[in-house]
């Protein structure tokens, strides 16, 4: 078993055992000894969902109101003549069946790929090697769109994506460490809301069974919210 370094120790020592409300948590995530770097933070919903069932693979983007404070790397699928707003709006390259090659040849130095309508058809090739990564286009996640450089540019900008793994959880980034504690809450309340409303009918009982927040490397922090987004 690896050994704890002494930072690790110290926040597992002073990690709450009871759940907090949003603003308190964050707070409590503030005070763990932290890296030198600026830690993402991050959210982890269970869901009382069962993936096995395909009205219940929850899976879609959101724009978070305070940005998650990081910049993606975007490529789009799209026709010669929306290349140039594609790469205008934020995309590191742009275009069809060259773009299809270039890929083919090993390149996947990107985080979102986004495709119009028009180009799946020579996507599908790629299925191989994007679909292992999660970097395959999808109409799910908003990135199957004819609005290719708006799409880029959001997805560019920090729109996050998420997707229920098998267990049924959903993890995703909010922000950073250094945002302050009040754009922390309102990018958690967001994304909540927006698992939220995507409930499938089929799901009886206790839909959000926990929340916990947690930055890169600090132990993490449930917030008893999850009770309260149990849809009626």
């Amino acid at each position: 078993m690896a050994k704890l370094s002494k930072r690790a120790r110290a926040n597992t020592e002073k990690a709450p055992t009871d759940a907090m409300d949003p603003k308190a948590a964050f707070k409590t995530l503030k005070t763990f000894k932290a890296p030198k770097f600026d830690q993402s933070v991050e959210v982890v919903m269970h869901l009382g969902i069962d993936t096995k069932h395909a009205d219940q693979q929850i899976r879609g983007s959101v724009s978070l109101p305070k940005g998650i404070g990081k910049a993606k790397k975007v490529v789009a699928f799209c026709p010669s003549e929306q290349v140039k707003a594609a790469k205008e709006a934020g995309a590191i390259e742009a275009g069809g069946e060259d773009l299809v090659q270039k890929i083919e040849g090993g390149f996947l130095d990107f985080d979102v790929a986004v495709a119009s309508p028009d180009m799946m058809r020579v996507v599908s090739k790629l299925g191989k090697a994007l679909g292992p990564k999660g970097l395959m286009p999808s109409p799910k996640n908003g990135t199957v769109t004819p609005k290719v450089a708006e799409a880029v540019a959001e997805f560019a900008a920090g729109k996050v994506e998420y997707r229920a793994d098998k267990g049924g959880n959903i993890h995703a980034v909010i922000g950073k460490m250094s945002f302050d504690e009040g754009d922390l809450v309102e990018n958690f309340e967001h994304f909540v809301e927006t698992i939220e409303k995507q409930r499938p009918v089929s799901v009886k009982g206790e839909y959000v069974k926990s929340v916990t927040v947690s930055g890169s490397m600090t132990p993490g922090v449930r917030i008893f919210r999850a009770a309260a987004v149990v849809a009626s």
